[in-house]
């Protein structure tokens, strides 16, 4: 187990928030943090503001290494257009967070090992790459001897979330692609986003 998959709801805690807004969060049991001092509340500067947006960003697309999640924010810098929704766009279309998407898998970091351990293929061909960016249109699905993996299956079949409407699902539930580039507003995030901060944080920085 990696130290970000054991880390998991250790972010829930430390943020104060349900990132994925999952019932086995413990932010719904106990809504500060840990530690002798974690119900101390004291009001946050500018910059410890805008860190905590960047740190629930990271951790919610299953808590990214600092380079390559600054990697992809200088790649949203480049592109045109707003660079918040370029950002949330770039991490939209990560293979890990795609298979998270169409219910492949119950949490993103799930999504990421189901990916490394070749159980997923983009366009027919198996892509072990989480970070993998994915364009709309191109399909995603279940190799043929990973389509009876447990872990799947009652993913699949799990009420727990829905498959947002930027996302298609083809044949029988097992496949599916990206439709286009979201907007900030249909993402379903467990809590809310502030990619602008994220923008402020790093321009800053």
């Amino acid at each position: 187990m990696t130290k970000r998959l054991a880390s998991k709801y250790k972010i829930d805690r430390r943020l104060g928030v349900n990132l994925w807004g999952r019932d086995k969060s413990p932010i719904n049991r106990r809504e500060y943090g840990p530690g002798q001092h974690g119900q101390r509340r004291r009001k946050p500067t500018g910059y410890a503001v805008q860190l905590i947006a960047k740190q629930k960003l990271k951790g919610y697309y299953g808590n990214i290494v600092e380079r390559q999640f600054r990697r992809t924010y200088q790649q949203a810098v480049r592109m045109k257009g707003d660079t918040s929704e370029n950002l949330i766009g770039l991490l939209e279309q990560r293979l890990d967070c795609l298979v998270y998407r169409l219910k492949l898998a119950p949490t993103v970091f799930a999504a990421r090992q189901i990916v490394n351990h070749g159980h997923i293929c983009v366009g027919g061909k198996r892509l072990n790459i989480p970070s993998a960016r994915i364009k709309p249109g191109e399909v995603i699905s279940v190799a043929e001897k990973s389509k009876n993996l447990a872990v799947i299956t009652e993913s699949t079949q799990s009420t727990e979330r829905d498959i947002p409407q930027y996302i298609t699902v083809v044949k029988d539930g097992l496949s599916g692609s990206l439709v286009r580039i979201p907007t900030l507003e249909e993402i379903p995030y467990g809590t809310m986003m502030a990619p602008n901060l994220v923008v402020e944080y790093y321009s800053l920085s």
